[in-house]
């Protein structure tokens, strides 16, 4: 599933939802990349000790580079290929490399996002991973059942961090959120967590391009009963759909299924409060705790 491609892709798995699997794909993109980069390095002469000196890290993070256990952020990987003098030979690895940080389900719209003009997204049951704190990453993935082993768990916190890029673009993209008031009740991680995911939605919706709204528990009308989705419009003007559920994921690229969606995008948006109610509502919950 790559961008601009014409098809619906169902995969297992769910990000932000919570359900994973192995990405064997992914993994073997991570394996062959840490190969190339032990042999550059014994070709170079480095010892593991000397050659994480010089990037900024410890042996035992190079050691997890060059078995596939972690994945290098792409500048870490400009900064390999720099010090070993590799001629951009681990530099051709950045984009296979930035999308395998991704369960396999999620590749394609990792990709979408960084050419994303406007994203709608509609939330029921964790705040999105945009806005989602490192606190509160961290909280969720620790609950996953069966665990993550912390590895993967320090994966996923720098794949979704990295996804937050987004709201430093220029030009600065269209971001919507309608968030189910429930998911910013539950206390996932502690109160303080909460805390903190509280406080850092009131920043992000003060951002001109951003708007959150809440969708009270007390509404008697929801277009939005049958899940979360996303709605992307890419910068060449295609729009995707995009929905999760219990171990599946669906990219949607029918028109007239995307036109839909952003038509019930809508219908919740005028149903949710307003963004300044929604902000007043959201320092409510956060006087709350």
């Amino acid at each position: 599933m790559t961008e601009g491609t014409d098809e619906r892709a169902e995969t297992v798995v769910a990000d932000d939802s919570g359900q994973a699997t192995a990405d064997t794909s992914g993994q073997a993109v991570v394996v062959a990349f840490g190969h190339t980069l032990k042999t550059l390095r014994m070709r170079a002469g480095l010892e593991r000790e000397e050659f994480g000196r010089r990037i900024g890290y410890s042996a035992s993070t190079v050691a997890s580079y060059e078995q596939g256990r972690r994945i290098p952020a792409p500048r870490t990987i400009e900064r390999a290929d720099e010090v070993l003098d590799a001629g951009g030979l681990l530099t051709v690895w950045k984009e296979q490399v930035e999308r395998a940080q991704y369960p396999v389900f999620f590749q394609g719209m990792a990709t979408l996002e960084k050419g994303a003009l406007e994203l709608l997204m509609y939330d029921t049951h964790v705040v999105n991973g945009l806005l989602q704190t490192e606190e509160y990453m961290r909280a969720l993935l620790a609950m996953r059942c069966p665990p993550l082993d912390q590895e993967t768990i320090e994966q996923r916190v720098t794949a979704r961090l990295a996804r937050q890029d987004i709201f430093d673009r220029r030009p600065a993209p269209l971001l919507s959120f309608v968030i189910d008031e429930a998911v910013l009740r539950h206390r996932y991680g502690g109160k303080d967590v909460l805390r903190g995911q509280l406080e850092h939605l009131l920043l992000a919706g003060d951002k001109r391009n951003v708007e959150i709204q809440v969708m009270p528990v007390e509404c008697e009308d929801n277009a939005g009963v049958n899940g979360p989705f996303t709605v992307l419009t890419h910068k060449d003007g295609k729009r995707f759909a995009y929905s999760e559920g219990y171990a599946t994921s669906t990219l949607e690229t029918d028109s007239e299924q995307t036109v839909l969606a952003a038509a019930r995008y809508g219908i919740i948006r005028s149903q949710a409060l307003t963004p300044r109610e929604s902000l007043k509502s959201i320092e409510g919950l956060l006087g709350s705790l």
